[in-house]
């Protein structure tokens, strides 16, 4: 039963389920998935020997062949559908780097799921139903921008649905509609506070007082940034379109990791190598089930996202096992002269050069003879940026020993000025690897 109300602990009673009633539903799921599954001609081979009744428990997911984001592209469009079109509601997709997205598609009852599964985490992260929710999020066939409205809707907050782009637009609707919920990626909330700063509005100026962010990597320092430019209370989120979209897991305002809706998820964590679990609070690659999808059912998705699982308790009452923030993906992991490194890493190294330096940045890999050289390119704070030759050396020296301390790599600073990398109003780019073109 939903509890839309300030005084409600939870959004959701099944949000504190007991892990054996956890145990049961989780089952129950797997067996509902293999029955469905079986509707889809990828998996029915794979699923030839395996019955529903053969699932006796959450264990037995060994059972179940994996699934990657090529198998989803190999069968574009819609060669995944478990229902019949007649029975699909909407559709969305991922953005696709042959041209081509990875869809994902809904009947009526997923939309309603992923509504309730968003308002959870919405709830959680301290939205209520007299907010005013502002979503810079693009509206289109991402799944963000549409997934954070219905979870609004679902709380019975206002919905203003900025979309993505003209962040000026962006902060005079902000600080005309009195809005007190931001939603967007982090790098973009940074982008918008930059504004607010041009525009000569300071954050008391703004009622805005939480942030519900995801949609890309950031870090704990990013996150204290934002809060001060902002002055927001942020929570993090986390959710991928081949499962449902945003609704996947989120902050509760203990912010000691984020939940997973495990009534609806099974998860596991994985070594990316050896695909076996790895020990409790370790870190491995995030394995999804999708327990209750019905157009298009997902079996053991490999995520390629790096993060780690705690079961202990939270001080919130919610049951479901928190994930930490993502700390890479498996795609993304750079191999730097043989040492492995995710940007996060560097992003958190750079930041912790407390106040100096903006969080916009660019890593540039290249290899211009035999060996790789590394380059981090970040945007000066508007008053460190100073033309006195001693102060910029000792600025990339500090930083130049923060990421060597983090990461265990050398690179070379260049410091820039405030605005010059290009601004993004979705997903920012970190990363630029030239060594292809050198070999």
């Amino acid at each position: 039963m939903n509890k839309p109300y300030p005084d409600a602990p939870v959004f959701d009673d099944d949000e504190t389920m007991s892990r054996d009633e956890l145990t049961f539903e989780q089952i129950n799921g797997l067996r509902r998935v293999v029955c469905n599954a079986k509707n889809v001609e990828f998996y029915r081979d794979k699923l030839r020997d395996l019955e529903p009744e053969d699932i006796k428990k959450p264990d037995d997911l060994w059972r179940l062949p994996f699934t990657t984001k090529e198998d989803l592209r190999q069968n574009y469009p819609l060669k995944m559908l478990a229902v019949g079109r007649d029975k699909i509601s909407r559709v969305h997709g991922s953005s696709g780097t042959t041209g081509k997205p990875t869809i994902v598609a809904y009947t009526e009852n997923d939309v309603d799921t992923w509504a309730n599964l968003c308002a959870r985490f919405l709830f959680a992260g301290g939205l209520r139903s007299s907010h005013f929710a502002h979503i810079a999020f693009g509206l289109g066939m991402f799944t963000g921008g549409f997934g954070l409205h219905f979870g609004i809707n679902r709380v019975g907050a206002a919905i203003v649905p900025a979309a993505a782009g003209n962040t000026r637009r962006q902060v005079m609707l902000l600080k005309d509609l009195a809005a007190d919920a931001l939603i967007c990626t982090p790098s973009y909330a940074l982008t918008i506070a930059e504004t607010m700063r041009e525009e000569g509005l300071a954050p008391d100026d703004l009622p805005l007082s939480l942030g519900f962010f995801g949609g890309e990597i950031w870090t704990e320092e990013m996150r204290a940034r934002i809060e001060k430019e902002l002055g927001i209370f942020a929570t993090n989120n986390y959710g991928l379109s081949e499962l449902i979209g945003p609704g996947v897991a989120g902050e509760c305002r203990y912010r000691c990791g984020m939940h997973i809706q495990e009534d609806h998820f099974l998860v596991e964590c994985l070594n990316p190598q050896t695909l076996k679990p790895v020990k409790f609070g370790e870190e491995g690659e995030l394995v999804f089930t999708a327990l209750t999808k019905e157009a298009m059912p997902i079996i053991r998705y490999r995520t390629r996202d790096i993060a780690a699982l705690n079961y202990a308790p939270c001080e919130c009452g919610r049951t479901g096992v928190r994930m930490s923030r993502v700390r890479g993906r498996t795609d993304d992991m750079l191999i730097i002269r043989g040492v492995n490194v995710y940007p996060s890493q560097i992003e958190e190294a750079m930041l912790r050069v407390s106040g100096a330096v903006s969080p916009h940045y660019l890593i540039e890999v290249d290899r211009p003879k035999q060996l790789d050289v590394v380059t981090l390119k970040v945007e000066l704070t508007p008053e460190n940026f100073s033309d006195r030759m001693d102060e910029m050396q000792t600025l990339r020296d500090r930083i130049a020993r923060e990421v060597q301390v983090t990461a265990q790599i050398g690179v070379n600073v260049e410091l820039l000025a405030p605005q010059s990398l290009e601004r993004a109003a979705g997903k920012a780019v970190r990363v630029l690897d030239k060594r292809h073109l050198n070999r």
